[in-house]
């Protein structure tokens, strides 16, 4: 199986190749600062759980632009394996190989990474490598099985089949749990059956992951019924369609935009914990990593985008060529994202805020002032950078007006 792998290897495009080295060193910057986050977590200390809590938080973001990454080039890889239908392959047999060359780049990232944190940690804790090594090896192989779902491989070609998915109860299952877990180590503190204090703060941060994308992906619901109410009330061809093709597959947009309110999630609580604190290297810390997580998850949506106007490539050319004018098409991708996101980063700031404030309820109304200015201005911010990227994305647009995308 490697053998064959290798003398497939040999055939990639250059674009592959980058992305390869993409995902291998986003894999090895992720197990990083994984390591390094578990490190630093310490109830005792605040100001090392904060630090590590920033650290984490740079981490997921990476691994949401991994998962997109793998999304955007699986019909490309697929149309590489294809060639092995013509020798008497499966489809299946195809799927196994495509795994498996995704946990060669999963290993070799990961593993990467960790050699990283063990040369630079020479006498801090490395119990933890080998765990967080499994599992973000693990995720890398499930994204990459998972992108791949919905494209189809056979001798002729490839071909792409998105398959829009209604809100599931599992979203609901997702918040309960995230619930639990963080109450849990907040509860138990020191007293954690596992790992003692460190056992809290995982289950903790556990616990806040699960809610944050139970509630992104619960949000589905919410950003159908804003997408169904703007096409109704609609005064422009721009806005009316923008709408429709939200409403058509309101997961996809959940799921691409969970990244974002990932950083508005930890925004919008990292301010209510430091609602009438001193303001200090560690707040100023989780702050710059905000940012930059912020910056990690717009170029996740870029590719989200991407990815969309590769699945309707024809619809948009077929508009062009009909004489609807360029900017009208890159006003529709803007308005998408406006009542996309919008929802989305609404409801994480709540639940951000509410996380924090709720268990502490012993805040003054100047701090709550300060807590609801600290959420809008999130709100703002993801909105804004969404936007940023929609913009971005005209040049990607421009590429599928081409009336050659008209052809079968």
């Amino acid at each position: 199986m490697i053998a064959l792998i290798r003398v497939l290897n040999k055939g990639r495009s250059r674009t592959e190749r980058v992305r390869a080295w993409l995902v291998t060193a986003g894999l090895g910057v992720a197990t990083y600062l994984i390591c390094t986050a578990v490190s630093l977590a310490d109830l005792d200390d605040d100001g090392g759980s904060l630090t590590g809590l920033a650290l984490a938080l740079l981490a997921l973001p990476v691994m949401g632009l991994v998962h997109l990454a793998n999304r955007l080039a699986s019909a490309t890889r697929e149309r590489r394996l294809a060639a092995l239908r013509l020798a008497g392959a499966t489809p299946g047999d195809v799927r196994v190989l495509g795994a498996v060359e995704a946990g060669v780049l999963a290993l070799s990232g990961s593993l990467g990474g960790a050699a990283g944190y063990v040369i630079t940690h020479l006498a801090g804790p490395i119990t933890q490598v080998p765990v967080v090594v499994t599992l973000v090896a693990l995720a890398a192989v499930l994204s990459g099985a998972r992108a791949g779902r919905h494209v189809v491989a056979s001798p002729l070609g490839v071909s792409r089949v998105p398959q829009p998915r209604d809100p599931r109860a599992l979203d609901l299952l997702l918040v309960l749990a995230g619930v639990g877990l963080f109450v849990l180590g907040v509860v138990v503190k020191g007293r954690f059956p596992f790992f003692g204090g460190h056992g809290a703060v995982v289950s903790m941060a556990a616990g806040l992951v699960l809610l944050l994308f139970g509630v992104t992906l619960a949000a589905t619901w919410l950003i159908r019924w804003c997408a169904g109410r703007a096409g109704r009330r609609a005064r422009s061809p721009e806005t009316l369609l923008a709408a429709r093709l939200v409403e058509a597959d309101p997961r996809a947009w959940a799921r691409a935009l969970s990244v974002v309110a990932l950083a508005v999630f930890f925004g919008a609580g990292a301010g209510a914990q430091q609602a009438g604190r001193p303001y200090s290297e560690a707040h100023a810390l989780v702050d710059v990593a905000l940012f930059v997580a912020l910056a990690t998850a717009a170029v996740a949506v870029l590719v989200h985008q991407a990815e969309e106007l590769i699945d309707q490539r024809r619809a948009f050319a077929a508009l062009a060529a009909a004489g609807v004018p360029e900017a009208a098409l890159g006003a529709v991708l803007v308005r998408k994202a406006v009542i996309a996101a919008l929802p989305v980063c609404a409801v994480a700031a709540v639940t951000g805020a509410a996380a924090v404030v709720l268990p502490l309820p012993d805040y003054t109304v100047q701090e709550l002032g300060w807590v609801v200015v600290r959420g809008v201005l999130m709100v703002g911010i993801g909105v804004l950078a969404t936007v940023v990227v929609a913009l971005a994305a005209r040049p990607l647009l421009r590429g599928t007006l081409a009336v050659e995308r008209l052809r079968a």
